[in-house]
């Protein structure tokens, strides 16, 4: 089964730049199947990786980052494969 962990941050405004480059340093203790990084109007950041996981698997999700660069908590959420193109 393939599980996807979609993350995404909104920078304070003028700083999704630095979000970005955060984004981009953050090492996984383990490699996923796939990592994309996106960005979108107002400084947002998402982040999303593929796993040949469980759907209730353990698995290495990118931190909070600091609170002073993001105007909220990250938003996470985990999806499960059902078809493949």
């Amino acid at each position: 089964m393939t599980v996807a962990l979609m993350w995404e941050a909104r920078a304070v405004p003028g700083r999704g730049e630095e979000l970005l480059a955060w984004v981009r340093a953050q090492v996984l203790p383990a490699d996923p199947l796939r990592r994309e990084v996106l960005r979108a109007p107002q400084d947002r950041v998402l982040v999303i990786t593929w796993w040949d996981a469980a759907y209730e698997a353990e698995l290495p999700e990118l931190p909070e980052p600091d609170g002073e660069l993001v105007t909220r908590a990250v938003h996470r959420w985990r999806f499960e494969s059902v078809d493949e193109a």
